[in-house]
C-alpha cells in the first residue's frame, strides 16, 4: 500500500518548529528564584530590583493571579499560554495550587553547532503534538489499511471506521489529486493525503484538553507551505524540462522583439514574486485560522472571568460552545484546503504555459 510511504513522511514534519515563541519554563524558573540577601539602612526594608519584580509576577501567575500596578490581585493572561510555544507541557491532575492542571519541563538538550550556527533540537510542546499527530495518522491509517486487505475478500460493502477512513481516501484520491494534479498524478496522492491527515490530527489536538494547536505555530505551518514549494517546482522541472524556466521568464514569441524585451524585463519579477506567494498564502492561511479561533475561543471564556457574573457568563459560554463546534469544522476545513490548494500548484505547473 502507498500509505505506508506516505506516512512515513508524515514523522519528517513532526522537526518543524523547534524555536518556541513563548518564553522558555528556564527562564520562568530563574525569574521565580528569590532575590539576592539585601542589607537593610536605618530600619528601611530593601528596595526590590527588576528580578524580584518579575519573580513576584510569575510566582502571582501561576496561582492563578497577578499583581496590578497598585500591588491587588488581577485577571491573568490565560490566552497567549494556550496558542504559544513553551518549554513545558501540561497534563491532567488534581492539586490545591493548579486545580485540574500540571505542569511537566520538557528535557533541555546541548544544542547542535555547525560551524557558526547554532541550533537548538531541544523538544517543545508544538514539537511533542506534531509527534503525536504523526503517530496517531500512522496509526489510524496503517490499521485501517490492515483492515482493508483483511476484508477485501469479504462480499459486501465496507462498515464501520474502515469505511469512514477508505471514504475519506478515496474522495482525496478520486476528486482532489487526480482531478487537478493532472495525467498520471498517482504518483502524488501519499504526498496530498499526508499532507491531509497530518494537518487534520494536528488541528483536533488543539481541540482537546490539554492539547496544543501545533499548526497555530507559523514556523510549523512555513514549514509544511516549503515543502509543498519544493514538490511543486520539482514536479514543474521534471513535466517540462528546459520549458520549466518559462515560468520564471516571461518570453512571449507572439510578440514584436521591442515588446517581447519589454515584456520580459516587466513580467519576469511578478513570475517569480507569483511563485514565492504561494507557499506564503498556504502558511499564513492555515496559522491565521487555527490561531484566530482559539483567541476568540479564550476571549469569550475570559470575559466570565473579567465579569464575574453568572447571568453575564451564559451569554460568553453558548458563545464559546458554538464557536468550538465551527472550530471543529474548520479544523477539517484547513486540512481540506491546504491539500486541495497544493494539488492545484503541482496541476498548474506541470501544465503551465504562456
Amino acid at each position: 500500500m502507498t500509505y505506508v510511504r506516505t506516512l512515513v513522511f508524515s514523522l519528517l514534519l513532526a522537526g518543524a518548529g523547534v524555536a518556541p515563541s513563548a518564553p522558555l519554563r528556564a527562564q520562568e524558573r530563574e525569574a521565580q528564584s528569590p532575590p539576592a540577601a539585601a542589607g537593610t539602612h536605618d530600619g528601611v526594608a530593601p528596595r526590590h530590583d527588576a528580578d524580584s519584580a518579575v519573580s513576584a509576577t510569575v510566582t502571582e501567575e501561576l496561582h492563578g493571579r497577578a499583581p496590578d500596578e497598585h500591588g491587588q490581585a488581577g485577571p491573568v493572561d490565560i490566552i497567549t499560554p494556550h496558542i504559544t510555544d513553551s518549554r513545558h507541557i501540561e497534563y491532567p491532575c488534581l492539586h490545591a495550587s493548579h486545580g485540574f492542571a500540571c505542569e511537566a519541563d520538557l528535557p533541555k538538550w546541548p544544542p547542535l553547532r555547525i560551524g557558526g550556527l547554532t541550533i537548538d533540537l531541544s523538544p517543545t510542546k508544538h514539537v511533542v503534538w506534531m509527534s503525536i499527530a504523526a503517530l496517531t495518522c500512522m496509526l489510524v491509517l496503517l490499521s485501517a489499511a490492515a483492515a482493508h486487505r483483511r476484508n477485501a475478500s469479504e462480499p459486501g460493502r465496507r462498515r464501520g471506521f474502515t469505511a469512514g477512513v477508505e471514504a475519506m481516501v478515496l474522495f482525496l484520491r478520486d476528486q482532489v489529486v487526480l482531478k487537478n494534479v493532472g495525467p498520471h498524478g498517482e504518483a502524488y496522492v501519499p504526498f496530498v493525503l499526508t499532507l491531509f491527515f497530518f494537518i487534520l490530527f494536528a488541528n483536533l489536538f488543539g481541540l482537546i484538553p490539554y492539547g496544543s494547536t501545533a499548526t497555530g505555530n507559523i514556523s510549523v505551518t512555513a514549514t509544511l507551505a516549503l515543502l509543498t514549494f519544493l514538490v511543486v517546482e520539482i514536479s514543474g522541472m521534471r513535466a517540462q524540462g528546459v520549458g520549466y524556466l518559462s515560468t520564471i521568464f516571461y518570453w512571449n514569441k507572439d510578440l514584436n522583439p521591442v515588446m517581447r524585451v519589454l515584456m520580459f524585463i516587466i513580467m519576469s519579477p511578478v513570475e517569480f514574486i507569483g511563485k514565492l506567494t504561494k507557499p506564503f498564502a498556504l502558511a499564513i492561511r492555515l496559522f491565521a485560522n487555527m490561531i484566530g479561533g482559539h483567541v476568540a475561543v479564550l476571549a469569550f471564556i475570559g470575559l466570565i472571568f473579567a465579569f464575574g457574573s453568572f447571568f453575564v457568563a451564559i451569554g460568553p459560554l453558548l458563545l464559546a460552545v458554538g464557536l468550538m463546534l465551527l472550530e471543529l469544522f474548520v479544523a477539517f476545513l484547513q486540512a481540506f484546503i491546504f491539500s486541495l490548494l497544493a494539488s492545484v500548484f503541482i496541476g498548474q505547473i506541470r501544465t503551465a504555459h504562456h
